[in-house]
């Protein structure tokens, strides 16, 4: 440690030290901004021959009476007054500039030696009082940032050489020209071909007369009356793909209500019970309408013979026993159709639907010909608009998220070339249960389109641009068993559009009598007509053997008897409101005329 001044130097009287303790009145400090002093009557000298921590630097002397009291300022400006204790006295220092510390930048003339023992003071002062503006005036303790030095490694900008300044590059003009030249010539080819792709999408150029328009907005006795557009098919032979649901007439299963049209499936035991279902006894459709709707009965179809008894019975009637593995039809479903009241040869048809939602459940639009002209199905085609299936969309093989178009179409019964005209369209997070959606038939000469909600949509689009029967690309010998069949083409004498061409009627007739009677040309549109249906099951394919749960096998001569007793797997997913296994939809229907007729 240094040596200290002389003690007799430094030895001063307490009032002239810088800190003193002695004893005095207790005060309170005010709002007075003078120094406050005491009169102690025992002073506490300074050890001999060293400077205490509350000495005076060496060689000064210090006047209470110049010192600030600091604490009064404060107190005053904080308005609260310390209180100093009675036997302690603070006296102010003088002759030395307060070290503003912390609190700001420190003086230049204050004497290194002492430099530590002022700093020890000075953490007993009081901290400068808080303004109460919001401009401080206190030092800032944020430390400027320092400038960044340069580096010397970098060149004097003025030395660098730019020689494209002084000289052009020749090849920079063609460069700049050819990068836009080329993004110039990527916009024009792109608007050409979203040109081009709009052109190309065949669309309907002609006259659409109106055939069917169809809200039901009416009763359900008026839709399904002798005057009413659409017919109910009454039978339980299974449609010829050994469906496992009775078509019905009752208005539990087909009704109309707030403007649409409903088919609704309901179980038979709650009729007749389940043990009748399985066995022992006998059910009849009484209104069974096979003989109105098999086309080889009809006057002028293609095959004028007595139809067959067998087969009336079996589409009619039938008969549960255990024994031989029959069972009456465990559903009953409804299957209406607009053959007596409406039917096109190329034209649009939009049916805005909701699917039903259950396993196994099989909606369906689709068109058929009215007369059965290149011969028995599919001969003379079928146009399926939409087909579905009712099973959740966990179903490996396509539910109720998936809907499906295509053309059935072959020149044998046994000879459906289907696969080479079908497509779908799917929900990626939810289902056609969900809400309504539209399916749409667009149908000309030249093209067939099926679509749902837009044409971007679309399942199939078929352009008529080559005969069918070249299109199937059919052997020219099959088999039908055992015995070979040398297959001619049923379509030879049609168009490219055969067997989807068949003609409406024309017949001429005059109106009034002598010689202002008129000239009358009545069109009927015998081609197609539509067909709306919601059957369960079947033995036909559509639902594959062992695939989701299926309870059934199609080769299996008990196959709905199978169906009928796994009853309680299937049914809880049909819903307990009805409505979500319903078929609900409403139907338009438009005709394409020729460009002079009118509607």
């Amino acid at each position: 440690m240094p040596n200290s001044p002389n003690r007799s130097e430094t030895v001063k009287s307490p009032a002239e030290s810088p800190f003193f303790i002695g004893e005095g009145r207790s005060d309170r400090l005010g709002d007075q901004l003078s120094p406050s002093t005491s009169s102690p009557s025992v002073s506490r000298p300074s050890t001999a021959g060293t400077n205490g921590p509350f000495s005076s630097p060496a060689g000064k002397n210090i006047d209470p009476s110049s010192r600030v009291h600091t604490p009064s300022v404060l107190a005053t400006q904080g308005g609260y007054e310390p209180e100093v204790p009675s036997r302690v006295s603070i006296a102010a220092r003088a002759g030395i500039p307060r070290v503003a510390s912390y609190y700001g930048s420190p003086p230049t003339n204050l004497p290194s030696r002492n430099s530590s023992a002022l700093r020890v003071r000075e953490s007993f002062a009081a901290p400068f009082s808080r303004p109460l503006t919001a401009n401080s005036t206190v030092p800032s303790l944020t430390q400027k940032r320092a400038t960044r030095m340069r580096s010397t490694l970098l060149d004097d900008p003025s030395t660098i050489e730019k020689p494209w300044i002084s000289k052009k590059d020749p090849y920079a003009r063609v460069a700049y020209f050819l990068t836009y030249g080329v993004a110039f010539l990527g916009i024009l080819a792109s608007a050409a071909r979203c040109y081009l792709g709009y052109k190309s999408v065949p669309t309907i150029k002609g006259n659409l007369c109106m055939v069917l328009d169809e809200e039901f907005n009416t009763d359900t006795d008026t839709i399904f009356g002798s005057g009413g557009n659409w017919f109910r098919e009454i039978e339980l032979g299974g449609f010829g793909n050994g469906e496992f649901e009775m078509t019905t007439s009752s208005s539990n299963n087909s009704y109309v209500q707030d403007g649409y049209l409903y088919i609704t499936p309901t179980l038979t035991s709650d009729i007749i019970g389940m043990d009748n279902v399985l066995n022992g006894y006998t059910f009849n459709l009484t209104d069974c309408t096979y003989n109105d709707t098999n086309p080889e009965a009809l006057p002028g179809g293609s095959n004028s013979s007595t139809p067959d008894a067998n087969a009336y019975y079996q589409a009619c009637g039938a008969v549960s026993n255990s024994t031989s593995g029959t069972v009456i039809n465990p559903v009953q479903s409804a299957r209406i159709t607009t053959r007596n009241s409406a039917s096109i040869r190329y034209g649009r048809v939009e049916v805005r639907a909701k699917l039903p939602r259950g396993d196994w459940l099989w909606p369906a639009i689709w068109m058929l010909p009215v007369n059965n002209t290149y011969g028995p199905w599919p001969l003379s085609g079928e146009i399926d608009i939409m087909e579905a299936r009712g099973n959740a969309r966990s179903y490996p093989n396509q539910g109720v998220d998936y809907v499906r178009g295509s053309l059935n179409w072959g020149p044998l019964s046994f000879l459906n070339a289907y696969y080479k005209t079908f497509g779908w369209w799917t929900q990626r997070r939810t289902d056609y249960g969900e809400a309504f959606h539209t399916y749409v038939l667009e149908w000309t000469p030249s093209f067939l389109r099926i679509y749902v909600d837009s044409r971007l949509n679309y399942m199939l689009q078929l352009s008529f641009n080559e005969p069918f029967f070249t299109r199937g690309n059919f052997p020219s010998v099959v088999e039908n068993g055992s015995t070979p069949i040398v297959l001619q083409n049923p379509w030879v004498n049609g168009t490219n559009a055969t067997p989807f061409d068949q003609r409406e009627h024309l017949s001429d007739g005059r109106l009034g009598t002598g010689t202002e009677s008129v000239l009358m040309r009545t069109c009927f549109f015998l081609a197609f007509y539509l067909v709306l249906d919601l059957a369960v099951g079947s033995t036909s394919g559509w639902f594959p053997d062992n695939v989701g749960s299926k309870p059934w096998l199609d080769g299996s001569n008990i196959a709905m008897r199978q169906f009928t007793v796994a009853q309680d797997q299937w049914y809880p997913t049909w819903g307990s409101n009805g409505e979500s296994s319903s078929f609900i939809m409403y139907v338009a229907v438009q005709s394409l005329i020729p460009a002079q007729t009118k509607c």
